[in-house]
């Protein structure tokens, strides 16, 4: 079943011109930067593009940013700013925003930005995997013209168009205001509430 669910959803995402060309910006990137071989277009880009699809609105209607993640083990800022610089550099003709990050420093700022601890990242799939909600747990690279995926929790509920909370790293509120704000784009949403039982 998850390999069909994987096929609807390569099928939606080769219809992005958007998505596709920065697949392969990134993949070219990754053959030429060695600190650079862990990573994936993910998040919000990515479902967006699929409940798009599923609404029958334009592809990339209401997705804010585009997300890049990715692991190295330099938690620099200079390290993680000539990435961002260079990746920014490639991406432009694209002509959209873009959210890259290096997953092994989000504990770092996080603590200096929020004050809250945070557990530190193994790796790019485990930070992947303690995002916001099972449909946000979603990323995708291109290898050799085949899309790589990883989906920490499968891809049933962004089929099916559920918002099902990851009670890991964020909080009941934080949860339920990105629920709504995603139900109040694509009215088809079924968001599980907080405390339900799965």
């Amino acid at each position: 079943m998850e390999e069909r669910y994987q096929k609807i959803v390569e099928k939606i995402l080769r219809r992005s011109p958007k998505i596709m060309t920065i697949l392969e910006i990134l993949e070219k990137y990754s053959k030429e930067n060695k600190d650079f071989k862990n990573y994936y277009l993910a998040a919000g880009c990515i479902n967006q593009t699929i409940l798009n699809d599923f609404h029958g609105f334009s592809l990339d209607y209401g997705i804010e940013d585009y997300d890049i993640v990715y692991y190295d083990d330099d938690v620099s800022y200079e390290k993680e700013d000539k990435i961002i610089k260079e990746l920014e550099k490639r991406l432009i003709k694209v002509n959209v925003s873009f959210d890259i990050k290096n997953q092994k420093r989000v504990p770092i700022w996080y603590k200096e930005k929020f004050n809250e601890e945070r557990e530190e990242y193994t790796s790019v799939e485990n930070a992947i995997s303690r995002w916001n909600s099972t449909i946000t747990c979603i990323g995708v690279r291109l290898d050799q013209n085949k899309l790589i995926f990883c989906t920490p929790y499968g891809l049933e509920d962004l089929i099916n168009m559920v918002i099902r909370p990851v009670k890991i790293d964020t909080t009941q509120e934080l949860y339920e205001k990105k629920a709504n704000k995603w139900k109040s784009k694509w009215n088809r949403l079924t968001i599980i509430p907080w405390n339900k039982k799965r």
